[in-house]
């Protein structure tokens, strides 16, 4: 079921945002506290870059810090593949969070069904979007405000000079969240 900014499973972090979603949608565990790195970047990233998101997530999340991306392919991913690379050698590491711009059950891109699953049951997964709902454009930059409301810090590990994380950057700034 849904959860309005009253409800019990509504992160607390989201409360008082600048622009709280009105309801979200989740599966897996409710929000944890604790702290939490948003690790982003580009979709066409390196093989560098991957590897080094891919070990930020695992070393993070191995220290106890929740790792936040949007499960896109390249840098969101590799951040949530470490996450779980972590959690599988070491049960009490932190659980990911994966901020997602369709429904929570509509898996984007296809080809990340499965990490969309390990997340869902290792972590838990948040949408604003409804159950069912496909993919949209603009539900990405939606997306990417919560993804830094969210974090204590915004990672950018590779990025062009426009696209997606740099508006998860700008609302990070608005949030006055390094």
């Amino acid at each position: 079921p849904p959860s309005p900014p009253d409800g019990p499973r509504y992160p607390e972090r989201l409360v008082d945002d600048p622009e709280p979603p009105a309801v979200l949608f989740a599966r897996g565990e409710p929000v944890p506290a604790g702290p939490s790195v948003a690790i982003v970047g580009t979709r066409r990233c390196t093989g560098t870059g991957a590897g080094m998101a891919r070990e930020l997530g695992r070393e993070l999340a191995a220290a106890g810090v929740h790792v936040i991306s949007g499960l896109a392919l390249g840098i969101d991913g590799a951040a949530h593949r470490g996450a779980l690379d972590a959690r599988s050698g070491h049960p009490d590491a932190a659980s990911p969070i994966g901020v997602v711009g369709s429904g929570p059950d509509v898996a984007y891109p296809i080809r990340h069904r499965d990490l969309w699953e390990a997340v869902a049951a290792e972590g838990t997964l948040l949408s604003e979007a409804p159950l069912g709902a496909r993919p949209a454009g603009w539900r990405f930059p939606c997306r990417n405000r919560l993804i830094a409301a969210l974090a204590d810090v915004v990672v950018v590990v590779e990025s062009h000079a426009a696209g997606g994380s740099l508006h998860t950057v700008h609302e990070a700034i608005r949030r006055d969240v390094d």
